[in-house]
């Protein structure tokens, strides 16, 4: 008998249900707590010989590409997909979703392209159990600030500081960690990029602030210069 830590690739494409050549070579890990919008547009983009594998998963073709897309939220749920998905043979995973800021530097609409995570989330740490910190791929880092300078897309660089227990954060914790140097917080990048680094498979994270902790904005209260 094998248990999940033993399994090899035939194992987790048995457990899938699948074969070599439905696994996409490519992932977007959404993390956000509303699913259901987020899975009907990416339904609707890959709706080219799409397959539902999960609950809060499809996998489908885009532009004869085979992409993949989960909604999770939090270290377990992220896990669960880099892990399973990354065994199976998806190369590349990019984090998505919100985080809370922790500087003047990076703004409302920005897409923030995380360089690096500190690993607070409880699960990353099982992963590279000799690090709390871990670093996204830097060709994908690279790529992808020569695509927002291409598009003129808005963005920012840094560092962000993966956690399990964002109702538990408190001002003194957030002036901690923008004191440490970190750009945003979040519950996932982290966890995305330490399965990833532990499978030899690429991974980075590409966010956007859903509040602005350091001016005084949470995700239930906005000041002026949030709209």
């Amino acid at each position: 008998m094998k248990l999940y830590g033993e399994f090899l690739k035939e194992e987790w494409l048995k457990a899938l249900g699948a074969w070599e050549e439905k696994i996409p070579a490519s992932f977007v890990v959404h993390g956000e707590w509303e699913h259901d919008d987020n899975l009907k547009l990416w339904s609707e983009l890959l709706k080219d010989e799409s397959w539902l594998p999960k609950w809060n998963t499809v996998i489908g073709d885009y532009r004869e590409t085979k992409i993949g897309f989960a909604n999770v939220y939090g270290a377990p749920m992220a896990t669960n997909i880099v892990h399973q998905f990354g065994a199976a043979g998806t190369d590349l995973f990019i984090q998505t979703g919100y985080c809370g800021g922790l500087t003047h530097d990076v703004k409302y609409g920005d897409i923030l392209i995380v360089t690096e995570a500190g690993m607070q989330d409880g699960a990353s740490q099982w992963y590279l159990p000799d690090q709390d910190v871990v670093k996204a791929d830097e060709a994908m880092v690279n790529e992808a600030i020569s695509y927002c300078e291409k598009k003129g897309y808005s963005y920012s660089i840094g560092r962000v500081i993966s956690t399990s227990a964002m109702l538990l954060e408190t001002v003194d914790m957030v002036n901690k960690w923008s004191d440490n140097g970190y750009t945003g917080v979040d519950m996932e990048t982290a966890t995305t990029l330490a399965v990833a680094k532990k499978l030899n498979k690429k991974a980075i994270g590409l966010l956007n602030l859903s509040d602005h902790l350091t001016q005084g904005d949470t995700i239930y209260s906005y000041d002026e210069f949030t709209i």
